[in-house]
Formats: C-alpha cells, structure tokens, sequence
C-alpha cells in the first residue's frame, strides 16, 4: 500500500491503526487523516521512537497486504 492508497483508504483504516498503535488516541486519528508523516509524527509521540523507527514501523505496515 502506498501513501495516496493510505488517504483513499483511510476511513477503512482506522480501526486497524488503533488495533496497531493502541496508544494513538481517537483525536491522533482524526488528525492524522490518512497522511503518512503524521501519522510517524504521531507514533514518535505516543511511543518516543527514533524517526528511523517510526517510518520503518509505518512502511512495514503499510507493506503487509
């Protein structure tokens, strides 16, 4: 899945990104709105990962079918 496919999608999506990142609260959701840096933005916040890790964590993810 590619960031245009993460915005189209992201309605579909939000359920799993809370099951993946359970310490995103609703507004982090709603804010991030499908764009893959705030949703980075918003891991490395809730969790204090490194860009790096962050990033690899989202792109993993986004890979899976």
């Amino acid at each position: 899945m590619n960031e245009d496919t993460l915005k189209g999608k992201w309605e579909q999506l939000k359920g799993k990104v809370r099951s993946k990142w359970g310490k995103l609260t609703d507004d982090d959701v709603e804010r991030i709105g499908g764009a893959k840096d705030r949703l980075v933005g918003s891991i490395r916040e809730r969790y204090g990962y490194a860009k790096d890790d962050a990033e690899r964590e989202v792109d993993d993810w986004l890979r899976k079918p």
